[in-house]
Formats: structure tokens, sequence, C-alpha cells
């Protein structure tokens, strides 16, 4: 005797798979914050790693034993990791000593905003609140806090330099084992690899700008007269890896040291100087070039910097465009049916519509294509195929 026929699988209503989908993205966004001292220094080890893997690459290409290959691409990351350690905390300690000095140009500034202020009707009690709060220390907080991700990542150098260590050495055979895995899982090689090549066109585009604006954020500072420009085209260059906002935070110290130290003129000249070359580089140019090259468009990149600042702190909007690109390569770039998205994310025009393949061509447009084509002069027959 034969059992009744079972019917199609139950499938879930759509509005109950989307607001399962909201649930399982807001358990793992809070499982990232609680665990963001541990995930901020494996993320910042992978982009290194996939940054400096085409060296390996290269190198393998031209018959250099694996040992080899493994040892310079390791020297490498640590040597750049190193060096801007060394800068950071060279900068930040000459900022420390030179901001005592001026403790009473700043306590007079004080004073008299209290008492522009209190001018206008303003309660003076209010604002001496609100005053206090602001110090010289407060520059060194806005510098610690961007420098703050990355310092409290090498404060746990030995975690970061294992993960770095074992990730470049597995990224010496990782192309020839995700080659293996093309055949049977396309999707995820792909996206894979896009995510590798879009962190590193944008980590080319985004270093070049910086190096530039950082000298001449330098050059003109120096020309100005205002005190460490050394260390304030430092944190240009390492600014200008925060979308958007980047020069923003990095017009504040020097902004502020320039009223301190020449009055309203200079730091007047040095906003003007910064918003005319920062402001276009940063602000105007290269968003609209890096838009192109990783296929996110200005808003997408602004929210990714909100969000992943709000997630891993400091180090989160340093290294917000390549968390996107590895989000994107994993939810959307894996899933053929998810591509129409990637339109949605890019910076760039919507590419052309695809011809409208011929079996789906309405009957009556495909006759009169005929005819147009058996009434064209000197067509050959043969020509139609």
């Amino acid at each position: 005797m034969t059992g009744a026929a079972e019917g199609p699988p139950a499938v879930l209503p759509r509005g109950v798979t989307v607001l399962l989908g909201i649930a399982g993205v807001v358990i793992a966004v809070a499982g990232l914050r609680g665990v963001a001292h541990l995930i901020a220094p494996v993320f910042l080890a992978l982009m290194l790693t996939v940054t400096v893997s085409p060296l390996s690459v290269w190198l393998r290409r031209h018959g250099a034993p694996v040992w080899v290959a493994m040892l310079t691409t390791v020297t490498v990351v640590y040597v750049v990791l190193f060096g801007l350690g060394t800068a950071m905390a060279v900068s930040v300690a000459q900022l420390i000593d030179l901001l005592p000095t001026y403790q009473a140009q700043f306590t007079q500034l004080q004073a008299d905003l209290v008492s522009a202020l209190s001018r206008l009707g303003i309660s003076e009690a209010q604002l001496s609140d609100v005053v206090e709060r602001a110090s010289p220390s407060a520059v060194t907080n806005l510098v610690g806090w961007v420098f703050g991700g990355l310092t409290s990542v090498l404060s746990d150098a030995v975690f970061l330099l294992a993960v770095l260590l074992f990730m470049c050495l597995d990224a010496v055979s990782f192309p020839a084992r995700l080659q293996s895995t093309a055949g049977q899982r396309p999707q995820v090689v792909t996206a894979l690899r896009s995510f590798a090549h879009g962190t590193r066109s944008y980590l080319l585009v985004s270093t070049v700008f910086g190096l530039i604006v950082a000298v001449i954020d330098t050059l003109m500072l120096w020309a100005l007269d205002i005190p460490l420009p050394v260390l304030w085209g430092l944190l240009a260059f390492i600014t200008n890896y925060i979308p958007n906002i980047g020069f923003v935070i990095g017009l504040v110290p020097p902004a502020l040291l320039g009223l301190l130290d020449g009055g309203v003129e200079k730091m007047v000249a040095v906003i003007a100087l910064y918003c005319v070359v920062n402001f276009v580089i940063q602000s105007v140019i290269q968003p609209k070039i890096v838009g192109d090259v990783v296929g996110l468009s200005s808003t997408v990149s602004f929210l990714s910097l909100v969000f992943w600042a709000w997630v891993l702190g400091p180090l989160g909007a340093l290294l917000a465009i390549p968390l996107s690109l590895l989000t994107k390569g994993l939810l959307v770039d894996i899933d053929p049916s998810t591509q129409w998205i990637n339109v949605l994310l890019s910076g760039g025009s919507a590419p052309a519509p695809a011809p409208t393949p011929a079996a789906q061509v309405p009957p009556d447009a495909a006759e009169d294509d005929a005819e147009r084509r058996d009434a064209a002069p000197g067509d050959a027959p043969g020509n139609a195929s």
C-alpha cells in the first residue's frame, strides 16, 4: 500500500525570511563588536597580506624557492608595519612635548572666547563648563583617535605579528589552492579574487593620493611655520584612508596650532590651503577614481565609514573600504542571483542592458526585422546568418 503523496516543501513567506535575515545580521554585528579587539588585528593582517601577496606570486613565477618567497613577503610586511609604528610613536611624542608650551595662549583664548560669547547673551557659567573641557590635550586626543586603532593593534604586537606570519606563509601557496577549487566553486573563487583585486586597487589609489597630499601639506605648513609639519603630513597621509571626511580630521590639529601660534590669520591660512588642496584631491578627485576602481559609490563609502567605525572603532574607519569589499564579495558577488545589487552599489553609470535573446523577441518584431533585411538593397542572401 503506497503512502500519500508528499506535497512540495513548505516555504517561508518573504517577509519572515527578510526578518530572519535582519535578525541574523544584528546578531553577527553584535558579535563583531564584542570581539573587535581580536577581529580588528585579523582584518589588518588580512589587508596587508592581500596587498603584498603579488610579490610572492611574482617571485615564484620567476623561479624563486618557496622559502625565499615566504621570507621576502614576511620581511616586507614587517618592515612596513614597524616603520609606520616608529613614525607614529616619534611624532606623537614630539606633540606631547610641544603642547604644554602653548598652555598660556590656550588659557587666554578660552577667556577671550567666553567673554565674547557672553556679550551675546549666552550664560558665562555654561560657556566655562564647555570650554574647560577643551585643552591642548584635545589635539593629542584627536590625533590619538586616528592613530589609536593602529596604536592599540601595535601594542598587542605578539598577536598581530603571529597572525601576519601565518597569513604570509599561507599566501605563497594560496593562489594554487584557490585555482584547484575553481572548478567546484567558481563563484567563490571569483568573489575572493574580486575582493583581492579591489583591495589592492583601492590601497594603491589611496596611497598615491595620500603621498601627494602629505607632501603638499607638509610643504605648506613648513612655509607657514606651523610646528611639527612632518607630523601633520603623516596625519594627512593616514587620514586619506578614511573616506570622505579624512581631510577634516587631519585639518583640525594644525589649524588649532596655527591659531595658538600665530592668531586667527594663520589659522585661516591653514584652513584655506587645506580646503583648496585636500578638499579638491580627497573629496572630489579621489572618490571618483576610487568609486570607478572598487565599484562603490560615494554614499556607500561614507556609510561604510560610519558602520565600520562604529563596529571596530578607529581601525574600522581606516579599513572601511576593504571591509566593505570583503562583505560585498561574500554576500553579493558569490551569488549569481544577487549580481544586480552591484549596479546599485556602484558609483559609475549603469551598464548597458544586455541584448534580448532571439528566442524572446516578439513574433511581430521578428517578422518586421526579417522584412527590413529582405527589402535592404545590395544584401546577399547568405549574409543573414
